[in-house]
């Protein structure tokens, strides 16, 4: 139907009693009807208005209290089929026959609609695309198949007003507004969920291009549409599409509300994912609106965050403008609440550059996100961004340095002995720049008064294969590939204040065990001093894609620190003689003591001299070895060379005599380590080791040795320091000094007479200890005969005193 003109004899007057007239669509026998309500029309209209029915049957009716020739109306009149109505029904509506939705029977505009999808769904005002009847009270349930349900306009205007004018002269065209206050008469209300009980969205009316568009936190929308009981024949009504916005994810954790959320490490591992998402807000929101990601990772853990997408625009859709800067923000912070004196990083709908894969990393075991809008908005926010968030494992062995990613440090008056690994937390392989290699160091730091060295046995080297240098490492210290690098950083007997060795110093002269192949086997260091140190160097290279969230330890060691007080001075320098108290007098009584020990000596010798080791005394503290044994090491091998225990405490009477030979396989400072454990009352065992240094005789061109000890005791052709010739054709000697001191100095060779006696030999010691006595007499008869003469001198000075007086 086409009004074409309207016109009352009461011009400028809005009023029902002299011209009105009423619309009514269908009857009895059409399935929807507004005829018990149908509302009425007033006013003039001079610009033709078009009505287009929902049924087959349309009635008019017309009354004015005040007929005369200034009073008429025109229209006409027809039939169209329902498919021809493009704007109505679209495109194909055979294939979409509930495209409008499923009418609810009984009612003239109540529709459901079920999973709306793209071109699925219309949500039409009465008579659309004509102007819609009066006295509406209009309910659609809408529904998609996932969230987040948007209500959109395309290109069709929006026209609800229903304002009281005579003509469109007088009634202005209002600007669409979604204040209750200003739609005191036609409007539509939008709920955020099933019903009218759900919150209010917005209220709109008015006139021209709806600028928003409307996202619901769910899949449900209510929309109610209210026209008055009377107004003009002018407004048109809306035509709303019905689809899904993608912007829902889901979430690995629990939800307070509507936005605020608890991301935590523990709900991550239950999703079975390695990463976390969470989206920016994507559907509506009132002003003053803050969402809230907490995630919170388990005590040792961090997190990181970070945008794999980030967009930053101005607010399309505020519901409340403002003309400030910053209407919406993203606030990170250090910390499990919002602290500002943690904040990490603030971005601003205004002024703020998009930071897209950018890790931000917490300093502990949670990170707090916090989005604030002051404006609101209808289809979400103007910071868009996709989040990803992972926890990783930060727990540290030893005493993390602060500004440093993964250097640690042991000490032992924290803990005797431990375990040292990689770093767990892989975010080290990641973070540092493609031209730095990644590098972690370990220290070891004990104190003399505690102990003396420190023990670190590599288990385990996992390195993968460099995918530049896949060859094997053939020169670990100058080859681009990963290694671990040990050294002392600080000479043996230095203390704290001495300047540290730095590591290409210690490579040159030497000192450095590097280890770069993969292997399983370990490998033991000991220390000389108080301090060891360990470096994984992991080329920049390949770091992140080779180790970055690879779980398996690149590598794993142990660490002990041994050699308390109670074993004495750790090492002894080169000397002629000397020997070894355990335990170490001088300690008894300051330490505690311990319920296990490990003391490790090292003895060194001068060159090209043969050690000769004794047992003076020994005692363990049960017959087992497990409680207690002692073993000797020489250079070159792992093995002991010898042990000795409670079980075959006997081999302790005759040790054999370490040559120069083995005392120095590679031509460096010889020497010969001792280890004593006790693992069971330590302290009830005791010992002594005296060593001496065999002098080798020299000898002719044929072998035979150049010279013998005569028998006045002296030697011809004497070599210092070798006086005293031991038994035997080995062509050892000692000094004189050792002879008959007590300890055994010569290789003990039974059957030895004459001149090849030992040292220790009763026929030798006897002589000397005549020699010894005659001297003691000597000096007696002196000191005796010093007193004589003394008294006498004292008795003639008195007698001529008395011859005096």
């Amino acid at each position: 139907m086409q009004f074409t003109r309207i016109f009352g004899e009461i011009a400028g007057k809005f009023t029902l009693e002299y011209f009105v007239f009423q619309i009514v669509d269908g009857n009895a026998k059409t399935d929807v009807s507004n005829r018990k309500e149908p509302g009425m029309f007033c006013g003039e209209s001079e610009q033709p208005q078009t009505f287009m029915s929902e049924t087959s049957f349309v009635k008019v009716v017309f009354h004015s209290d005040n007929f005369t020739d200034q009073t008429y109306f025109s229209f006409d009149t027809r039939a169209e089929q329902q498919l021809v109505v493009y704007l109505r029904y679209g495109q194909h509506p055979e294939l979409y026959p509930n495209r409008r939705g499923e009418v609810v029977q009984g009612s003239y505009c109540e529709r459901i609609f079920r999973d709306c999808r793209l071109q699925t769904c219309y949500v039409q005002s009465p008579a659309y695309p004509g102007v819609y009847p009066r006295n509406l009270h209009c309910r659609y349930y809408l529904n998609t198949r996932l969230p987040f349900i948007k209500l959109y306009i395309e290109n069709e205007e929006f026209n609800i007003d229903g304002q009281r004018c005579e003509n469109i002269m007088t009634c202005p065209m209002r600007p669409i507004s979604s204040d209750q206050e200003n739609c005191p008469f036609d409007y539509i209300k939008i709920y955020d969920g099933k019903n009218e009980f759900s919150p209010v969205i917005g209220t709109f009316c008015g006139m021209g291009k709806f600028p928003y568009s409307i996202i619901g936190t769910s899949q449900d929308l209510f929309v109610e549409f209210v026209s008055s009981p009377a107004g003009p024949l002018l407004n048109t009504g809306f035509h709303f599409n019905v689809g899904n916005w993608p912007g829902h994810v889901d979430t690995a954790g629990s939800r307070n509300g509507t936005c605020d959320w608890l991301l935590s490490s523990e709900s991550l591992r239950a999703s079975g994912d390695s990463e976390g998402i969470f989206l920016s807000v994507a559907h509506w929101y009132p002003p003053h609106t803050s969402c809230t990601y907490l995630m919170q990772g388990e005590e040792g853990e961090i997190v990181r965050l970070y945008f794999p997408s980030f967009r930053i625009n101005r607010i399309e859709s505020p519901i409340q403008p403002i003309e400030a800067d910053c209407g919406e923000s993203l606030t990170l912070y250090d910390a499990s609440w919002p602290d500002d004196s943690k904040i990490i990083k603030t971005f601003c709908d205004t002024f703020s550059k998009a930071m897209e894969k950018h890790d931000f990393v917490s300093t502990g075991n949670a990170l707090f996100v916090r989005f604030e809008s002051k404006t609101g908005s209808y289809s979400g926010s103007s910071l868009y961004y996709w989040a990803h968030y992972d926890f990783f494992n930060n727990t540290r062995l030893g005493e993390p340095v602060p500004g440093k990613p993964c250097d640690e440090v042991f000490a032992s008056w924290k803990s005797k002995k431990g375990q040292v690994r990689s770093p767990l937390n892989t975010l080290v392989y990641k973070q540092t720049t493609s031209s730095e290699d990644v590098q972690c160091l370990y220290r070891f730091v004990t104190d003399k008064r505690l102990y003396a060295r420190v023990i670190l046995t590599i288990c385990n080297v996992r390195f993968k294969d460099h995918p530049y240098n896949p060859g094997l490492c053939t020169n670990c210290l100058e080859d681009r590939v990963d290694k671990l690098l040990i050294w002392e950083p600080l000479p043996p007997g230095a203390n704290t204040s001495h300047p540290p060795i730095p590591l290409s110093k210690a490579a040159q002269s030497g000192d450095v065990t590097c280890i770069c192949n993969r292997h399983t086997t370990s490998t033991t260091v000991i220390s000389r001093g108080e301090q060891l140190n360990l470096q994984l160097i992991v080329d920049s290279a390949h770091a992140a894609p080779s180790y970055f969230k690879h779980n398996t330890p690149l590598f794993e060691a142990t660490y002990e620190f041994v050699h308390g007080p109670l074993c004495g001075p750790p090492i002894i320098h080169p000397t002629t003689d000397g020997d070894i108290h355990y335990p170490y007098y001088e300690a008894i009584g300051y330490v505690e003591p311990p319920k296990s020990i490990r003391c490790i000596w090292e003895i060194r010798v001068n060159r090209d001299r043969d050690l000769l080791l004794v047992f003076d005394r020994i005692k363990f503290a049960s017959k087992f070895c497990e409680d207690g044994i002692v073993d000797f090491f020489v250079k070159g091998q792992l093995s002991p060379y010898l042990s000795i225990c409670g079980e075959n405490v006997s081999l302790a009477k005759e040790l054999p005599v370490l040559t120069a030979e083995q005392l120095s396989p590679d031509g460096r400072d010889p020497g010969v380590i001792i280890q004593f454990i006790g693992t069971t009352s330590p302290t009830r065992a005791a010992f002594k080791i005296a060593w001496t240094e065999l002098y080798h005789l020299p000898r002719n061109t044929d072998g035979s040795l150049t010279s013998r000890l005569t028998e006045g005791g002296t030697l011809d052709d004497a070599v210092e320091g070798c006086e005293f010739p031991c038994p035997g054709e080995a062509g050892l000697c000692i000094p004189a000094r050792l002879v008959c001191n007590g300890v055994i100095n010569c290789p003990n060779i039974t059957g030895s007479t004459g001149n090849n006696l030992s040292d220790e030999s009763e026929i030798l010691c006897t002589r000397e200890e005549e020699k010894r006595y005659d001297w003691l007499y000597i000096g007696i008869a002196t000191i005796g005969l010093m007193i004589l003469l003394c008294c006498i001198c004292i008795c003639i000075c008195r007698k001529f005193c008395c011859l005096d007086d």
